[in-house]
């Protein structure tokens, strides 16, 4: 798995664009925090309880085709879901997947707020809420 920053992720989308963007937050992050353009939602956790989703290699499996060759960008909150989602699908046999370090809304600053240090959203890159 590589590591890119969010800048160098967009880059990376630009210049592959059969790349898969997924956003593997909850649902209620997704619409309610916002999200990366053209990122599809395929969660890793997700309520009630918070568990695994058992279906997370499956569900990006279809999205990409079938395809173990076609490369996986992951984003989540601040880059930890993402790298736990990203060896499940190394594992499962892609090729070619990629984290989004900092993820979409950054680490935590010193008064526990995110957004202001780094991520997807700080760095100003395209992002939408519905």
């Amino acid at each position: 798995m590589e590591h890119l920053l969010p800048k160098q992720a967009a880059e990376f989308l630009r210049h592959e664009p059969d790349a898969l963007l997924v956003d593997c937050r909850s649902d209620a992050e997704f619409f309610f925090v916002g999200h990366a353009t053209g990122s599809v939602l395929v969660p890793w956790y997700d309520g009630p309880d918070w568990e695994k989703n058992p279906h997370f290699v499956a569900d990006v499996r279809k999205l990409a085709g079938h395809s173990h060759e076609r490369p996986v960008i992951l984003i989540c909150r601040s880059g930890k879901r993402s790298l736990e989602a990203g060896h499940a699908l190394e594992d499962a046999g892609f090729k070619r997947v990629y984290n989004v370090v900092h993820g979409f809304e950054g680490d935590l600053n010193e008064h526990r707020q995110r957004g202001v240090l780094n991520g997807w959203r700080f760095e100003g890159l395209p992002w939408e809420q519905m």
